[in-house]
């Protein structure tokens, strides 16, 4: 779970199949002790809706890392001095980086560097769909180094340049405007 909607739909859907959850976080969901969970019947609902059951705590550890990146993205864009991925995630979890990173790469099977950048990506391809904010103002809030590096790393995760998502943006922005 990556989000706050995402969060209440978990609840609402554990409530229809008669649990009482006593905490639904990111990644997490606690359920009251007078009803057994069982896995069996609760996999294919939440998978129904797009989520999963994960039951190890290497997948568990594995989204509660995903849930820590994209706190982590908001770091970056509103810390004076962030702190290095590392240091944010060890803190957080008091573990060592190594030990997070070895985790996290076994059961995604991608790094914690590529998911972040992937991260980055989407919210770059959020921020360019607002039309507000220039390449440079995108890439300095988002601590790139440049616009050019930016915008490669664009084309390497979409396979498109930005002009190219910006020009697939426009007849969807002016089709919106025009039923205003």
């Amino acid at each position: 779970m990556v989000c706050p909607r995402c969060i209440d739909a978990v609840r609402h859907l554990l409530e229809q199949a008669g649990y009482r959850p006593t905490q639904v976080t990111l990644g997490q969901a606690q359920l009251d002790h007078t009803t057994p969970a069982d896995p069996a019947v609760l996999a294919p609902i939440l998978h129904e809706a797009g989520f999963e059951v994960l039951m190890g705590r290497a997948d568990q550890l594995t989204e509660q890392i995903k849930g820590a990146l994209g706190e982590y993205l908001e770091h970056l864009r509103t810390a004076r001095m962030p702190l290095t991925t590392s240091a944010f995630l060890t803190e957080r979890f008091a573990a060592t980086y190594s030990h997070l990173s070895k985790v996290f790469s076994r059961t995604a099977n991608l790094t914690i560097e590529k998911y972040l950048i992937r991260l980055k990506i989407e919210r770059v391809k959020e921020m360019l769909s607002y039309g507000e904010m220039t390449l440079s103002e995108i890439a300095d809030q988002m601590r790139y180094s440049s616009g050019q590096h930016l915008s490669n790393q664009f084309r390497q995760v979409t396979g498109r340049s930005v002009s190219e998502f910006r020009r697939d943006l426009m007849p969807k922005r002016m089709s919106l405007d025009q039923l205003a």
